[in-house]
C-alpha cells in the first residue's frame, strides 16, 4: 500500500508540533505560529527552519481543513516539501552535533616551538590556524595574519631578522587574540553556525570553534571548526 504524501506530511508535522511543545513547555492548545515564536528562542533547529515551518503550518491548514473524509485530501504536498518536513522532524528529534561531523586528530604545537615548526605544519596540512599550548594550558591560535605582522615588524632595510622566533613570539603579534570560542562536543551544528553568524553581525572576527568534551579550555581538544567547514556542509 502506497503512503500518500499528505499522510507523510501530517505525521511529520504532528511530531514536530510535539517536539516544539516539549522544547517550549507549552500545551497543545497553543497555535502553531505561537509555538514557533516561543520555542525558536530555545532551539537552534527551529531558528534555522523558522520560515519553512511557518509555510508548512499554512500547508497543514490547507490539508487538514479541506479534508472531506479520511480517504481524501484536497491538497497533496509535493515530494520535496514532504522530504523537507521529514528532515526537519529528524533534526529536531536528533540534531546532528559537532561531534558527528568534526571530531578528528588535532595538531597542536607548544609555545616554545619555532616558527619553522608552525610553517611546516601549515604547508603540510594546509591549516589556517594552529592551536598553541604551554604544557597542557591553551594559549591561543597562531594565524597567517599573526605571522604576517611578525614579518612586518621584524623587517629592516628589506632584511628579516635571522633569529628564529618561537610561536609565543609570533602570538604576541596577533592583533586580535580572542578570535575563538570553546564549544562542547554535543552542540548542534546549527548552534555552531550561529556563533559565526553572530560574530559577523557584531563586526567581530571569529576564526574557529574549538571542540572539547564540555566546552572548557582545560579539556583535551577534539576538533576545530572554521567558517569554511560549515559552508561545505550547507
Amino acid at each position: 500500500m502506497t503512503v500518500r504524501n499528505s499522510d507523510r506530511f501530517i505525521f511529520a508535522f504532528n511530531r514536530i508540533e510535539k517536539s516544539m511543545e516539549k522544547v517550549s513547555g507549552l500545551s497543545s492548545f497553543m497555535s502553531f505560529p505561537r509555538l514557533i515564536d516561543k520555542s525558536k528562542h530555545l532551539n537552534a533547529v527551529i531558528r534555522k527552519f523558522e520560515q519553512d515551518l511557518r509555510e508548512c503550518g499554512d500547508l497543514r491548514n490547507a490539508i487538514v481543513h479541506n479534508r472531506t473524509g479520511m480517504e481524501y485530501a484536497i491538497a497533496e504536498p509535493h515530494e520535496d516539501i514532504v522530504e523537507l518536513i521529514e528532515y526537519i522532524d529528524r533534526e529536531l528529534s536528533k540534531p546532528v552535533t559537532v561531534a558527528d561531523l568534526f571530531l578528528r586528530k588535532v595538531h597542536i604545537l607548544q609555545a616554545t616551538d619555532t616558527l619553522a615548526s608552525g610553517l611546516n605544519l601549515i604547508r603540510e596540512k594546509k591549516f589556517n590556524q594552529i592551536p598553541i599550548y604551554q604544557g597542557n594550558k591553551f594559549i591561543g591560535l597562531i594565524t597567517a595574519t599573526g605571522i604576517t605582522y611578525w614579518l612586518a615588524d621584524n623587517m629592516t632595510d628589506e632584511i628579516i631578522s635571522r633569529e628564529m622566533p618561537t610561536l609565543l613570539d609570533i602570538y604576541s603579534h596577533e592583533k586580535q587574540k580572542n578570535t575563538y570560542r570553546f564549544i562542547r562536543m554535543d552542540l548542534s551544528v546549527y548552534e555552531a553556525e550561529e556563533y559565526f553568524k553572530k560574530s559577523v553581525a557584531e563586526g567581530k572576527r571569529l576564526e574557529a570553534l574549538l571542540i572539547t568534551e564540555n566546552g572548557r579550555p582545560e579539556e583535551k581538544l577534539f576538533g576545530i571548526i572554521t567558517p569554511l567547514d560549515l559552508m561545505k556542509i550547507d
